[in-house]
């Protein structure tokens, strides 16, 4: 497709209009041209580009941003200090499995759920550091298998659908009646399927790094797109994940630990848009490792336990009323932008935030910010409904 535009165009940057408006330029003849209207490109100086209206001929416009995008731009945008839990537990879901669970912030605040990643990867006392803890009550829990949570690393009885029970449980255990849910990477496709099979319990979501657990997901990362960029470094193929999958996964075999340290180390080194060191050594700890690697095998290879590849897009249309501001970094080597971009053209009311440098990690400065910035925004959304 050709771009036109007028005779007197100009991309020259000096002409750009004030940072509250930017020039796009308009297309002719695309689906659904209101599929962009909420996706946002954050650049230099917050300049934010916006591109929406589009299916018309081609020139350009200067867009000026909506009276809630001005007020974004003012959120805090800045990790909140640490803070510890006020009650922590332990709660028997199956026969099997105990998860371990935490609440920090204000116990009378609105709640607002944490969903880690991996899956496997468990909670970390940082992860608290995301939300405004005088504002809300801040809910983090171990799912199956990690982090504190018993049996360690077990797969027994661990899918997708029995952690949304477990959720639905420790909401009820709670005595939580709703709650908004927070997730990036695994977490964000645990959030979309647990708020999917239970939309009247989500008021808002804050999703990032986005993953829909898609054959095509799992291949860039395995098979060859993320290792075109790493190939150095890339140590695990998914054409053998399967037998990664029995070396992680039989505890008799004596190797499963170096396999579990060779999967970890690979996620954990394409997790930044500049390899974190400290991250990386994270492979190091057999412990985590093992879990990590154990259960995401178990689901990679079980495809999310989901029916169908297009799953969670396919039901998009149930949680379509829910509050929701996707956060993506543009260089995300885990969860490539495709996946955030195919689940914003599905949902088109859904805030799409494109963070232009940075990776995959909610720890890269940019993406912390946004995610603040989320929080904050919702936040704000509340008070005004209380008033």
């Amino acid at each position: 497709m050709k771009l036109r535009f007028s005779p007197n165009s100009t991309t020259n940057t000096r002409l750009l209009p004030t940072p509250i408006s930017a020039i796009i330029p308009r297309f002719s003849h695309l689906p659904n041209p209101s599929f962009s209207k909420n996706f946002t490109i954050l650049g230099r100086q917050n300049l934010v580009l916006r591109t929406q209206n589009l299916g018309f001929e081609g020139e350009q416009q200067p867009v000026e941003l909506m009276d809630s995008e001005k007020e974004v731009v003012e959120l805090n945008r800045n990790l909140y200090p640490d803070i510890e839990p006020y009650s922590t537990g332990f709660l028997k879901v199956s026969d099997i499995h105990t998860i371990y669970w935490e609440q920090s912030g204000n116990p009378n605040g609105h709640p607002f759920l944490f969903l880690h990643g991996g899956p496997g990867g468990g909670t970390t006392p940082s992860n608290r550091r995301f939300f405004d803890p005088e504002f809300y009550r801040i809910i983090l829990f171990d799912q199956r298998g990690s982090g504190k949570s018993t049996p360690h690393a077990c797969l027994v009885e661990n899918t997708t659908w029995d952690l949304i029970d477990d959720i639905e449980k420790l909401r009820e255990h709670l005595e939580i009646p709703e709650w908004q849910v927070f997730g990036g990477s695994w977490g964000s496709t645990l959030a979309l399927a647990y708020s999917q099979s239970h939309p009247d319990k989500v008021t808002g979501m804050v999703l990032r790094g986005i993953f829909l657990l898609r054959k095509k997901e799992i291949d860039w990362f395995y098979e060859g797109g993320a290792a075109a960029i790493y190939p150095d470094e890339h140590v695990i193929r998914m054409n053998y994940i399967l037998t990664q999958s029995s070396l992680c996964c039989d505890l008799e075999n004596n190797r499963h630990h170096a396999a579990a340290r060779a999967w970890t180390k690979w996620e954990m080194m394409t997790a930044h848009l500049l390899p974190n060191e400290e991250n990386i050594k994270k492979g190091d700890d057999d412990n985590f490792s093992l879990a990590f690697a154990r259960i995401e095998n178990h689901y990679f290879v079980n495809r999310g336990f989901f029916p169908t590849d297009s799953f969670l897009l396919d039901d998009v249309g149930k949680i379509r009323h829910i509050n929701t501001t996707i956060v993506q970094g543009r260089y995300d080597m885990c969860c490539p932008m495709m996946s955030a971009w195919d689940l914003h053209k599905a949902w088109p009311e859904a805030d799409l935030k494109v963070v232009p440098n940075a990776g995959h990690s909610a720890n890269e400065p940019g993406i912390a910010a946004e995610l603040v910035a989320a929080n904050e925004k919702l936040k704000n959304v509340i008070k005004k409904n209380v008033l």
